[in-house]
């Protein structure tokens, strides 16, 4: 009731984001955010159903469903699908998400698996940026897109080597300590693909964060990243890992549609099939309750909510028909939606941020400034008809 009360009352939440901004994006110059643990060499591809000529002259398979006939098709038989490369870039959702937090102004760190014993080429800038402390490989991602979503096959070997132990032996831990305490933000994501990953948290649990001075702002942002290939008990394990650092800071959980059903499901409730926004609000509210953090945010495609201990709130999203890109989209919502927190807008406001820092990247496939999101929420987009 409370989500839909808002709806009615507030019908133009990017002029209150545009008035949030104004008052809150000085503060970010005094922010440090703190981001790890994944990296991935992003190959960005198109499966091809016909080729007519070299280099982009083909037509590509258009859905995931015409893919999966393919596939199938092939079954007793067997078959050559050619993906066309569009594109290499710098990938993994941490590398990604900083990437973006960059863009929009917070100053960054980054700990993760960027190439060892140095830092993969793809990284080398982005490396330079956050004065980056890399711990591993990383690892190998064929991101095949469709008009319809998007498949990841992923190679990953050089991240079971992403771990507390080998971060403390690269860096020092009285250096880490450190960069710890001065950290308003810190960033873990990518808990799927990463198996020492619940051990790192426990670690920063026992051993880190009880040593460290107090902080009244810090807020801790986490994203599983499509936890359906863990078990149920692993998934309820760290969740409740996760539950722990409210004691240290506010907790942010993310999750897209999809993640927040398996969630849902886990901490034994019965997903709702349609992402409407009475239901997003009624989900990430029982989630957040549920693990007793500060907030839980869902993300579907065509907009976004979160539930904080005062409300429940939902913003639609500017809908792009024909995106330049999709890969990363979650990602750069999250660096919106973090960021504009971070400098103290509210959870309205910074949905709104969230879903246009989205939505100009895959209309533009590059992570936009604050100044972009400023122009672009001024702008007269229809959140459900937007170009």
């Amino acid at each position: 009731m409370l989500c839909l009360l808002f709806y009615m009352l507030q019908m133009n939440p990017q002029q209150k984001a545009l008035k949030e901004i104004g008052k809150n994006v000085a503060s970010l110059s005094a922010k440090q955010g703190l981001v790890g643990l994944d990296g991935f060499v992003d190959k960005i591809v198109h499966p091809v159903d016909q080729r007519s000529g070299p280099g982009d002259r083909y037509t590509a398979i258009e859905t995931i469903a015409d893919f999966a006939h393919r596939i199938g098709s092939a079954a007793g038989k067997s078959a050559n699908v050619e993906l066309a490369s569009v594109v290499d870039k710098l990938g993994g959702n941490g590398p990604i998400l900083a990437h973006a937090q960059l863009s929009l102004g917070l100053k960054l760190r980054y700990v993760g698996a960027l190439g060892d014993p140095s830092v993969d080429p793809v990284f080398e800038s982005f490396a330079q940026q956050t004065q980056a402390v890399s711990i591993a490989n990383p690892g190998v991602t064929h991101a095949a897109e469709f008009s319809d979503g998007k498949i990841m096959f992923g190679s990953m070997s050089g991240l079971d080597e992403v771990t507390y132990e080998r971060l403390i032996e690269r860096m020092g831990e009285g250096a880490f300590f450190d960069l710890m305490s001065r950290m308003d933000l810190i960033c873990l994501v990518n808990w799927t693909m990463i198996p020492h990953m619940t051990d790192f948290f426990n670690a920063l649990l026992e051993k880190v964060l009880p040593q460290l001075p107090p902080h009244n702002n810090r807020m801790f942002f986490f994203d599983l990243a499509d936890p359906e290939k863990r078990s149920r008990a692993d998934v309820a394990n760290v969740l409740r890992v996760i539950s722990r650092f409210q004691s240290y800071g506010h907790v942010v959980l993310g999750l897209n549609w999809r993640e927040a059903q398996q969630v849902d499901a886990v901490l034994g409730q019965t997903p709702f099939e349609e992402a409407t926004d009475v239901n997003l609000c009624r989900m990430a509210t029982r989630i957040r309750n549920e693990l007793k953090i500060g907030t839980v945010v869902v993300h579907p495609v065509h907009g976004a909510a979160c539930a904080t201990r005062d409300e429940a709130v939902y913003v639609r999203g500017p809908f792009c028909a024909k995106p330049k890109i999709t890969t990363g989209a979650g990602d750069h919502f999250n660096a919106g939606f973090t960021t504009a927190r971070l400098i103290g807008m509210s959870p309205e406001a910074s949905l709104a941020v969230a879903v246009a820092t989205s939505g100009l990247y895959v209309r533009t496939a590059r992570s936009p400034s604050m100044g972009d999101i400023e122009r672009f929420l001024d702008s007269d987009w229809n959140p459900t008809t937007a170009a």
